[in-house]
């Protein structure tokens, strides 16, 4: 009466439909390859091939581009949402509550293993050259659309 209801009374119509979809799904791959079934020919297999082959990319392909949404809604689109702009420790040091920095790992916090380690030097210089490499990469991405921009005008 005001017992709550056992997971097994939740669990099962799930497993049960579960089970079922399962069953389903085995009668109609029996159908498709039993009364659908003629040899094909070797473009044919492979265009088959080429099919299975192109689900998981187009979904994974979708999951990312998911994904890559909900960070942007999360994070910003270049971490601007974020609170704290800027990284936390670097390598093998991490700030502790009381605002000094404590060492991680071999002869530190954690016991004995060796980190890499990154200092703030490292980090500013690859920051430079990811910075450089995404102008140009914008720079090549514009002038290819001017060059399509220009194809399309004189057609």
């Amino acid at each position: 009466s005001d017992t709550p209801p056992s997971l097994t009374n939740f669990a099962m119509p799930i497993i049960d439909f579960i089970r079922d979809a399962h069953a389903r799904h085995e009668k109609l791959k029996n159908y498709v390859h039993t009364a659908w079934r003629y040899p094909l020919p070797r473009w044919g297999r492979y265009a088959m091939g080429c099919f299975y082959f192109s689900i998981p990319l187009i979904g994974g392909y979708h999951v990312m581009q998911w994904a890559i949404s909900k960070s942007h809604e999360s994070i910003g689109e270049r971490g601007e949402k974020l609170k704290v702009k800027r990284l936390q420790g670097y390598g093998d040091k991490i700030p502790s509550e009381d605002g000094k920095t404590q060492k991680v790992g071999a002869g530190g916090l954690g016991g004995g293993v060796h980190l890499a380690v990154s200092d703030e030097d490292d980090q500013k210089r690859s920051k430079v050259m990811l910075e450089r490499f995404f102008r140009q990469e914008r720079k090549k991405r514009r002038l290819k659309e001017k060059g399509k921009e220009t194809e399309n005008d004189a057609a």
